[in-house]
């Protein structure tokens, strides 16, 4: 979940420069991508025995500042900068049940091509080039 957070603005780059026939597209296969990354996660986490969870620290840097005051002196003062580092911690699973989990999520995965393939011909018949 956090590379989709980080790829999050790249996207959003992306997508605000696409034609509306890819933006179409895009949107009509958005479910599939995150079904894909769902599963892919699943796999891993069976493979591993375990899964990964993201957790976060929050350290406090204390550090000193110039401030320019408007009689042009310069004032120093304390500004503390808070550093957050995401760091991942091994979490027991139950591998039925997420074995299961995954059988359930390849299921619905067949389930949505149907839907995502039809929207995609729907886009390109709005949206021919």
């Amino acid at each position: 979940m956090t590379k989709a957070l980080l790829l999050l603005p790249l996207a959003l780059t992306v997508a605000a420069c696409a034609t509306p026939r890819e933006r179409c597209l895009n949107d009509a296969n958005r479910e599939l991508r995150v079904m894909a990354s769902l599963i892919q996660e699943t796999q891993e986490n069976l493979a591993r025995g375990y899964a990964l969870d993201t957790r976060q620290e929050v350290t406090t840097i204390e550090k000193t500042c110039n401030v320019r005051q408007q009689d042009g002196s310069v004032l120093r003062t304390p500004c503390p900068e808070v550093i957050t580092t995401d760091y991942q911690v091994p979490v027991a699973i139950d591998l039925n049940a997420e074995e299961a989990k995954l059988q359930s999520l390849l299921q619905r995965q067949t389930q949505m091509l149907a839907a995502s393939q039809a929207a995609a011909q729907q886009c390109i018949a709005t949206y021919p080039e």
